[in-house]
Order: C-alpha cells, then sequence, then structure tokens
C-alpha cells in the first residue's frame, strides 16, 4: 500500500523515534520527507512553544514557510504529523492546496491536559490517533498505543545471563527519582543490583525543579545527567537487564513507550501504571504494578522468567504494527477491549 508512495512526516524529536518512523516507512517502499515541528530544540523553544505557543508565532511562521519553499514541488500522498504542538493552519492548508488527494494523519503519545494545542488542528485531519484511551473517548478519536522498535524486539528471547535485576532510564519529573530510589534500596536490602539513569534536558530547569518541586528537593545532583543516551545505549541497558521499572507521568493513563520497548524486548516490566491490566498483552508473570504511595515489591517477580507474549498481539505492538494502522494497512481490534473497561 505505501509502496511509491510520498509521505510526509512531520514530527517533534523524541529520542530518534522520528527516524526509526521515517525508516519504517521506506522500507515499506514509501518515499519519506522528515521534518522537525520545531523551529529549535532549545530549552526556551521548547517551554514557550509549550505554555505560550502565540508569543513565538513570528519564529514559527518564518520557519513553516521554509518548508513550504523546500517541499512546493513535491505532489505528497499522505502527510503523518506526530503530536501537532507548533503546525500553523496556513501551512495545513497550503498542503490541501497543493496536494489533492492527500491523506493527512494525526498523531499524539501526549495527552491533551498535558499538552493541548494539537487541539487548535484536530479538524484537518481526516484519520486521528491517540495513545490515550481517556482522549480518545472523550475526543472521538482512534485510540492506538505506541510501540517497540526492531532493535528492541530482537533481545527478546535472548541473554539469560543479566548484568542488573533492574533498571530505570528516563527523563527526571515529578516523583520519578523518589519512587526510583526507594526501589534501589529494596533491592539493596534484597541482594539485586539495580541501574538507574536519570535525565535533564537543561540545567536551568533542573536547578528551578529542585527550588520548587519538593520532589526535587533531595535529589542528588551528582546522579543528573544532562545528555540524553543514545538508543543503542538504552538498547544495550536492555540487553543486560532482567526487569525494567516505569514510572509513568501522573498526567497521563497512556502507557508510555518504555513499556513498549520492556515487553518486546523479553524482559519483565515494572510499572506504575494500573491501566495496563486492560491491554491484551498484560500478564501478571510479566508485569507488577506498584502503588505510587505504597511502594512494595515482589522477590519472586525477579526469579521467573519472561512469558512470550501471544505472537499477533506482538506484532501488533511493534513500529511496523503502529505504521500499518495509523496508515489504514490494517485494523487491529483487541485495542477495543481498553476502551471498554
Amino acid at each position: 500500500m505505501l509502496q511509491g508512495k510520498n509521505v510526509l512526516l512531520i514530527s517533534i524529536q523524541f529520542f530518534n523515534y522520528e527516524n526509526l518512523i521515517k525508516k519504517q516507512l521506506e522500507n515499506m517502499g514509501a518515499q519519506v520527507d522528515l521534518f522537525d515541528e520545531r523551529p529549535s530544540n532549545s530549552f526556551f523553544s521548547k517551554a514557550i512553544i509549550r505554555f505560550k505557543k502565540e508569543m513565538y508565532a513570528v519564529k514559527i511562521n518564518q520557519y513553516f514557510k521554509g518548508i513550504i519553499e523546500k517541499i512546493k514541488d513535491v505532489k505528497y500522498d499522505y502527510f503523518l504529523l506526530i503530536k501537532g504542538e507548533a503546525t500553523p493552519k496556513f501551512f495545513l492548508d497550503f498542503l490541501k492546496s497543493n496536494n489533492p488527494g492527500i491523506q493527512f494523519i494525526f498523531y499524539t503519545y501526549d495527552s491533551f491536559k498535558n499538552n493541548s494545542n494539537g487541539l487548535e488542528i484536530l479538524n484537518y485531519f481526516e484519520s486521528q490517533f491517540t495513545f490515550d484511551s481517556e482522549d480518545a473517548l472523550q475526543y472521538k478519536m482512534n485510540f492506538r498505543p505506541l510501540f517497540f522498535a526492531q532493535d528492541y524486539g530482537n533481545l527478546n528471547g535472548k541473554n539469560k545471563e543479566f548484568q542488573n535485576d533492574l533498571a530505570f532510564i528516563g527523563t527526571a519529573h515529578s516523583d520519578r527519582y523518589s519512587i526510583s530510589e526507594k526501589a534501589k534500596l529494596w533491592c539493596n536490602q534484597h541482594h539485586l543490583k539495580m541501574f538507574t539513569f536519570y535525565f535533564s534536558p537543561s540545567k536551568l530547569l533542573f536547578k528551578y525543579r529542585r527550588l520548587t518541586d519538593k520532589e526535587f528537593k533531595n535529589f542528588d545532583y551528582k546522579k543528573i545527567s544532562f545528555r540524553s543516551l543514545s538508543h543503542h545505549e538504552i538498547v544495550d541497558i536492555y540487553n543486560n537487564t532482567k526487569v525494567i521499572l516505569d514510572i509513568n507521568h501522573p498526567g497521563q493513563n497512556g502507557l508510555t513507550m518504555r513499556t513498549f520497548e520492556t515487553l518486546g524486548s523479553g524482559r519483565k516490566l515494572i510499572t506504575t501504571n494500573p491501566i495496563i491490566k486492560r491491554y491484551p498483552f498484560y500478564d501478571p508473570q510479566n508485569v507488577y504494578i506498584i502503588e505510587r504511595k505504597d511502594i512494595q515489591f515482589e522477590e519472586d517477580f525477579f526469579r521467573s522468567d519472561f512469558k512470550q507474549i501471544d505472537p499477533e498481539i506482538r506484532e501488533s505492538m511493534s513500529l511496523k504494527g503502529w505504521v500499518n494502522e495509523v496508515f489504514g494497512i490494517s485494523s487491529i481490534q483487541h485495542w477495543k477491549q481498553v476502551l471498554k473497561q
């Protein structure tokens, strides 16, 4: 279906996944042009776009006019916009008029209560997808969870000798530090080894949070990194870890990318998100749920092995399964059970 098709992909940068999506589309025969949705990825630019986009309108408009100059002679079959936090309406009007018959596809992996910018342009899109089941119901969108990339899938069934019993890798926000440090203490008490990596995109942001957020008051400065891990570095940590700790943002109910990476890797998951029980791949042998305010673990969970997921469900959790669904190549019915409960 995508063989020989021209696809315009506009996405914010999110841990190289925009490039992996581009590569997957190309592997399926499409010609893909990828552009960053943001004019800049500085801390200031990200913050101003998220909270006061109109103050950055001139910069945004200039940036998208520049994109128009680059693509005006190309005829696209599909336009995929991921997140939709900065794309102006005049750009969407141009795409519609310059590409008769183009199909507009919107996908967001953020909850609208965290970032509502995408709601302003949602009506431009024939196909609308969100990873958040509550948003899917409220805004009458298609529900489509996230995915795992093939690099993670390749780990499945490999390596039974792990250097780490548990690992947490993530951006420092909300109560992530306090929860993961409690997990580390528990691991030490039970002679288990835990690896932690905390990332902050800005020293200024981190210092501000230490002053204003009680969850950051006791954050050890030596434990924070201002350089994110590469995709391959994270895959290597997964390769050497039996169980991954996932701490979702308190304001989101959609499952994180970490959830799919973990299970796709054949690794066991400890998560703070109880909604995972609704999903077709949930199995208590693979997934252990903790309460944010009452953190408890079980040693038996670390002793048992990963139970393989049904192949059809696992395929739908992959990046290829995600592309097939958002581009209308396939319709995966088992996600509907998440919305019914």
